[in-house]
């Protein structure tokens, strides 16, 4: 995963999480790269500041990814740690209650909430946009916390 710093041309500022740096090009000339702010999807990078690494022997412990090599310089706090892990774990639950239903979220949580097909849970992809009006329309939604993979592109 790669974390960008992004801005819309409005001047907010916000995190986007991408699988790639090929990723964020990808989406972002598909129109699915919007500022969660205003829904403007004239997005570009923000300007971050460069990562000093520390001299090997002054690193502190890093966090390992899934390859072995380390996802950061710093040792994040036990209790940092154990929050992430509990939201990670509560969310894992909760999806396997849910049923994915990809781009067809917004549509699914309207037929639920309006009575048209029988409640049940369900996650998906919605725009920032699609999120705004099913609020509007007083439909409870909320992003999940950790990107996940889709379950037809899982090894």
């Amino acid at each position: 995963m790669i974390v960008y710093d992004l801005h819309c041309a409005q001047g907010h500022r916000f995190e986007g999480w991408f699988g790639s740096s090929g990723d964020f090009a990808e989406q972002q000339d598909r129109g699915l790269v919007e500022c969660p702010e205003c829904g403007s999807q004239e997005v570009g990078k923000a300007p971050m500041a460069p990562a000093v690494a520390a001299k090997g022997n002054q690193r502190a412990n890093a966090v390992a990814g899934k390859d072995g090599k380390p996802v950061t310089n710093r040792a994040i706090p036990p209790e940092v740690h154990q929050a992430m892990r509990a939201l990670a774990e509560a969310q894992a639950r909760a999806l396997r209650k849910s049923t994915y239903v990809g781009d067809g979220f917004a549509e699914e949580s309207r037929a639920m909430h309006y009575g048209e097909k029988d409640v049940e849970a369900i996650h998906g992809k919605a725009t920032v946009r699609e999120a705004k009006e099913l609020i509007e329309e007083g439909i409870a939604v909320a992003p999940l916390p950790f990107p996940i993979a889709e379950p037809d592109k899982l090894n």
